[in-house]
């Protein structure tokens, strides 16, 4: 998918703003990384995407942004060992945002050796989640902490907070700052930035339209953001209550869910008031080819559609590669 700005074929790098005689992206190592492990977005299900999950690395933090479907495996095809990576940051509730929690709970302390506590933030509940999900896993964690394998009591630990906005971490020189964004009635939702070295990376998570969120990310260098239907979608027009084809939702149902994002065309306006050095498109299920003009009414400037396995390098450059198809 050729999108403008920063085009990129498989694994191949594109940089942004690098000067004549400056030193390449592969020179120079980046000051974050960020690695899309997950980009689809809802309840769904899908063989060739992920649930949204995304991973930030900053000198040596490895913050983790939402668990959705398959986090672990998206850790796998990036060659992530998921023993390291202990920090998590969710930005609302909602199942496709929390579903491999009990996974991360469990597989890199019993598979790859984590052998201290999973610390995890969220909004109001997350504390109570984390400790219902323990508790599931009570049989699991009993027999291969103390009978069998006998793995280190630490790493099957949590320590969980109920966040507000603001700074929620800092280490190494790496600050998390949480920021309210309108999920509509999910109540709170994050958005999050994070800054190191002078540079940045804000997630939106869910939202649709937020001051707050443009406030808080004005002048980030990428902004990862969702994308929602279109809410002039003309399927939507015809009986509320009208299942559609190929769908198991009402047109009521519908709407009452694309009310609660950023559609294409509202994201250009976010955009254009944001001016990020890279938007990226994540959560999101939409037809690129079909949203990318909508997107353009409002915005004219750098913009990515995420895939599963991509990764941006943050530096003097901002650099954009695509997992190899697999052969």
């Amino acid at each position: 998918m050729r999108t403008t700005g920063v085009l990129v074929a498989a694994m191949a790098v594109a940089a942004i703003g690098l000067r004549a005689g400056a030193q390449t992206p592969a020179a120079l190592p980046p000051d974050i990384q960020v690695v899309l492990l997950g980009t689809q977005a809802g309840p769904t299900y899908d063989v060739q995407r992920l649930g949204i999950s995304t991973l930030v690395i900053a000198g040596p933090e490895r913050l983790l942004f939402d668990a959705g479907r398959g986090t672990t495996t998206g850790m796998a095809r990036a060659g992530i060992n998921s023993a390291g990576v202990t920090r998590i940051f969710l930005t609302h509730l909602h199942s496709d945002h929390v579903v491999s929690l009990p996974e991360l709970l469990i597989s890199p302390w019993a598979f790859d050796g984590r052998s201290v506590p999973l610390r995890v933030w969220g909004p109001a509940g997350t504390r109570a989640m984390m400790q219902h999900f323990q508790e599931a896993l009570t049989f699991d964690i009993h027999v291969r902490r103390d009978l069998d394998e006998k793995f280190a009591a630490d790493g099957v630990r949590v320590e969980s907070s109920d966040i507000t906005e603001g700074v929620v971490y800092e280490s190494n020189g790496v600050t998390v700052r949480a920021f309210l964004v309108d999920h509509g009635p999910v109540q709170p939702a994050f958005g999050y930035r994070v800054d190191y070295r002078g540079r940045s990376v804000a997630l939106s998570g869910d939202t649709k339209p937020s001051e707050s969120l443009i406030k808080a990310t004005a002048g980030v260098d990428v902004l990862i953001h969702e994308i929602g239907r279109l809410k002039a979608d003309p399927a939507f027009a015809g009986p509320p209550d009208e299942v559609l084809p190929n769908s198991h939702q009402t047109r009521r149902q519908l709407i009452t869910i694309a009310a609660h994002h950023t559609d294409p065309v509202e994201v250009g306006v976010v955009l254009n008031r944001v001016k990020p050095k890279l938007a990226v498109f994540s959560h999101y299920n939409a037809d690129p080819a079909r949203a990318l003009p909508l997107v353009r009414r409002n915005y004219d400037g750098a913009v990515e559609f995420g895939e599963d396995a991509m990764t941006i390098d943050i530096g003097a450059t901002i650099a954009v590669r695509r997992r190899e198809p697999a052969k």
